[in-house]
């Protein structure tokens, strides 16, 4: 394995709790070593990394974002030539725009961001692409992550685009259909008879083990900076339209990092003014990052919701994700699982996207602030919609009855859908 000197010199970490800077001049640095020294399974971990450029410089090669786009956003990851990102189309994902919700023509705009476009149809390639890149250009071909399904299935994905190898840990019962797609992929996986947190804690004992490049979130900086480039695209797909709210689902808290992280570093270099607000939503049964936001001593309980994905006791991001939403004036909030389950209701009838619990569970944060009106009028706000409904089918069981087979004849399918829908219909 080795080190080029030029990448020791494109980026420094800074420790998001303790402050201290670190030049990158070893081959793989995860945590503070400082700070994570102190880290205990009950708490969140501590020693997040940031990764942080030389903006000024950087503002001065690239004076326009049409500059940094066309350069696939190098300057500002860390990487150094965009060839080693995998060969298949990662990020780039629609917005769609939305002006009515059940016919009801609403006073504000909502637009959907709909990464469930990505190759593994999550938001979770974004991190994968930038993690299998480095692990290319650091000569390591072996990728470890533990995941409840989706960033398994990503990681999974990704290698086998790249020939390098994933090792997969997920908890017994994650979805079948995550499962599929990882063992599809030819990854190594291993379900752990135990949660998430013990899977991610063995996948970091055979990291430190083996030497296999760790893809855990909250625990490998790049996974932030991969999830980054969504802000990007968003400012670039608004054309100049100023977004007042986006709303993320959060469970580890990466991925609202990430947004945060790509919105920072756009004003880092003078092509935004001001940040969104960014509305962290939690399941009501695993709001383990949102009932402690405002508390000195993090308290857990146990995550039991649908909505798999975003079920964590311990938030491994915690600690960045907090700071972040405190700084930039975020919002929190917390929805039931019915209100998930009905939010994904309301958005695939209404949008034509079918997005699985965890993702929907950002369009039901809209969905509950606009039962609340805190959606001012000629708003833009935006739904982070993070993976596809075909994740996790199961999750739909209680929620949708298949009718009864009918006749072969006309009879039969008009007094089944109403003679008068029907007649209408052809009018």
């Amino acid at each position: 394995m080795y080190w080029r000197e030029e990448m020791s010199q494109k980026f420094v970490f800074t420790c998001v709790d303790c402050g201290k800077k670190y030049s990158v001049n070893r081959q793989v640095m995860y945590l503070c070593p400082v700070c994570s020294s102190q880290n205990t399974g009950e708490q969140p971990p501590s020693g997040a990394l940031k990764t942080v450029y030389d903006y000024p410089e950087i503002a001065k090669r690239s004076k326009r974002f049409k500059a940094l786009r066309n350069n696939a956003y190098i300057d500002i990851l860390p990487i150094s030539d965009p060839a080693n990102l995998p060969p298949l189309r990662i990020g780039n994902t629609p917005l769609y725009r939305f002006t009515k919700i059940d016919g009801k023509r609403l006073p504000y705009v909502f637009f959907i961001k709909d990464d469930s476009q990505n190759p593994t149809f999550s938001y979770k390639d974004r991190a994968s692409a930038l993690v299998s890149a480095y692990a290319k250009e650091s000569g390591i071909d072996t990728i470890v992550a533990a995941s409840t399904g989706n960033a398994g299935s990503s990681i999974a994905g990704i290698c086998a685009s790249q020939g390098q190898h994933a090792i997969v840990l997920v908890p017994e019962k994650a979805p079948l259909a995550k499962l599929s797609q990882i063992m599809m992929y030819g990854a190594k996986i291993l379900p752990v008879k135990g949660t998430y947190d013990q899977a991610f804690d063995l996948s970091i004992a055979l990291s430190d083990k083996h030497g296999w490049y760790n893809r855990n979130t909250g625990y490998n900086p790049f996974t932030i900076e991969g999830k980054k480039t969504a802000a990007f695209e968003l400012y670039d797909q608004m054309q100049g339209e100023e977004i007042h709210r986006i709303f993320v689902s959060v469970g580890d808290g990466v991925i609202i990092s990430g947004i945060y992280k790509g919105f920072e570093d756009l004003i880092e270099l003078g092509f935004l003014e001001k940040m969104p607000v960014i509305v962290a939503v939690q399941a009501e049964n695993s709001d383990n990052l949102v009932r402690n936001m405002e508390t000195d001593t993090f308290a857990a309980k146990a995550s039991h919701t649908i909505a798999d994905s975003i079920s964590v006791d311990v938030p491994r991001n915690f600690n960045m994700a907090r700071k972040f939403l405190l700084t930039y004036g975020g919002e929190w909030i917390s929805v039931s699982d019915d209100e998930i389950m009905e939010a994904a209701s309301v958005m695939a009838r209404n949008t034509g996207i079918f997005a699985e619990p965890a993702a929907a569970a950002a369009y039901a944060g809209l969905l509950k602030y606009d039962k609340e009106d805190k959606l001012p009028a000629s708003t833009n706000n935006v739904v982070m919609s993070t993976g596809s409904g075909l994740k996790d089918l199961k999750a739909l069981r209680g929620s949708i009855e298949v009718p009864e087979a009918i006749e072969p004849i006309l009879q039969a399918v008009e007094e089944a859908v109403g003679s008068k829908k029907a007649v209408s219909s052809r009018q």
